[in-house]
């Protein structure tokens, strides 16, 4: 006797073999044929996430060059040193037989505060100079001052080969005997100058950064587990959660992202969205510091020691953080390779408490070249092809160069000079609120009762803005 196939009948087999009549089966029918929908071989599932694009994170630049502060106001003010000594560059002579020098040229906005009795240096851009006793000045208002110039050596500055706009500074002053320091006569033509001090201010104000994971009630209650191991260290088996858990690492990098990246509002349609924006780090450089272009190991050493020399005229930082994109960083190691078989040898790694191993813990190489040092290292913001590492050509950023310590400014609203890292982020903070970094739910869903709303929302929220100090010393490099 045979048994007809039927749902949930078997033909059972005398010895341990698969066959299509001795397993169950479950069947559904489709159309006119019969559909599996339950096998005896299953495909295998990997429960564990891939990770293709090892650790996507963004974020931690910020942190390893600065600090968090708090604040509590709606913008964060600062004041920085100007130059010491005095010096003017872009002015025009009265070529002849006058030695008038006119505070005409290009900075039309300055004030002459050349005394009388100063001793000064006038060079032109051709590699002729000449050193003068100033004999009359008019300081007058921005852009109509002047002095009066009589060489040491010539008769006339034009006579002591000079020609077109000249820079002048001072190197001291000379009076005859018996002299007293002259003051003002009624036509401000002979008089002392006493210089105050000058503040350059700037400021900056925070922007709130937001952003939302939401999951219905329903979905929360279709469990489908996948282990993973996140950016965060989190590990384990995630459902709803693994997505809330990638909202939060993308929210992290994007409190780092835009005080890199932002930019103050001056666009009609922003500002009229009542939209401040937030100077970010490649703008104040930019718009304050020094921007390289085309650097490449062809340029070799002479195209980095331009950078040296330009250093030179401003802070003077003696040890640098070189972060940098893939063909920068390559570019830097052909160069130092064509003059070093080992460059980081020689390198003083005061930094990282004079050890080398902790620099090269962190990722960084470094380099002594002059009275420098360079601790170098890759930036995976300007290599990652979700961000600017897809960018080539004239815009793309390659590479920043970032004073290392602290500098010293005048605080405003404490009143104090205060030190400070020159790249530190502040966020509004105070007894009654942190807002450095927030999250809380809403809804219905998840352990949330605060609306009829059937999910869970994650919310995020921070309100930040990033100090840019002596931008001066800062070096952006970008593409040709």
């Amino acid at each position: 006797m045979s048994l007809n196939k039927q749902f949930g009948s078997i033909i059972p087999s005398q010895s341990q073999e698969i066959l299509n009549s001795n397993y169950l089966q479950w069947t559904d029918k489709a159309g006119a044929d019969f559909v599996d929908f339950a096998q005896q071989y299953l495909p295998e599932v990997y429960e564990q996430e891939v990770e293709r694009y090892g650790n996507r994170t963004l974020s931690g630049f910020l942190r390893m060059v600065g600090a968090e502060m708090p604040m509590t106001s709606d913008q964060v003010i600062w004041s920085e040193q100007n130059r010491l000594h005095i010096a003017y560059d872009g002015l025009t002579p009265a070529y002849g037989t006058s030695n008038v020098i006119a505070f005409t040229g290009t900075p039309a906005d300055v004030i002459n505060v050349i005394s009388v009795g100063a001793t000064v240096v006038v060079m032109d851009n051709f590699g002729a100079e000449v050193k003068c006793y100033v004999s009359a000045s008019v300081p007058g208002a921005a852009g109509t001052g002047q002095i009066t110039a009589l060489p040491y050596t010539a008769n006339t500055i034009e006579l002591a080969g000079l020609s077109g706009v000249v820079k002048v500074f001072v190197y001291g002053s000379e009076y005859k005997k018996g002299s007293s320091t002259p003051n003002y006569s009624a036509t401000q033509t002979d008089g002392y100058i006493s210089v105050d001090p000058q503040f350059t201010q700037f400021s900056n104000s925070p922007i709130i950064i937001r952003n939302k994971y939401v999951v219905n009630g329903s979905d929360m209650a279709q469990i489908g587990w996948v282990e993973v191991a996140t950016e965060d260290g989190t590990s384990g088996y995630l459902w709803y959660l693994k997505a809330e858990s990638e909202t939060r690492l993308r929210f992290e990098d994007y409190l780092e992202m835009s005080l890199v990246e932002g930019e103050v509002a001056t666009g009609a349609g922003v500002v009229a969205a009542k939209i401040n924006g937030t100077e970010g780090m490649f703008a104040a450089i930019s718009e304050r510091g020094n921007v390289n272009t085309g650097f490449t190991a062809a340029a070799g050493i002479d195209s980095f020691d331009a950078i040296l020399k330009n250093l030179d005229t401003q802070g003077a930082i003696e040890e640098n953080m070189l972060f940098l994109q893939r063909q920068t960083a390559l570019d830097f190691d052909d160069m130092l390779a064509s003059i070093s078989g080992g460059y980081a040898g020689g390198t003083a790694f005061g930094l990282f408490e004079n050890s080398e191993e902790m620099a090269l813990n962190l990722g960084f190489s470094g380099f002594r070249r002059g009275s420098y040092d360079f601790y170098k290292t890759d930036w995976k913001y300007l290599n990652d092809a979700s961000t600017r590492g897809a960018m080539v050509g004239p815009s793309s950023i390659e590479g920043v160069l970032i004073p290392a310590g602290t500098s010293t400014v005048y605080d405003q609203i404490l009143g104090t000079n205060i030190r400070r890292p020159f790249l530190h982020v502040r966020y509004r903070a105070s007894q009654g609120d942190d807002r450095r970094m927030k999250s809380w739910l809403t809804g219905s869903a998840g352990g949330a009762f605060t609306s009829d709303l059937d999910a869970m929302e994650v919310n995020f929220l921070s309100e930040r803005c990033l100090v840019v100090q002596a931008a001066n010393n800062f070096v952006l490099f970008k593409g040709l």
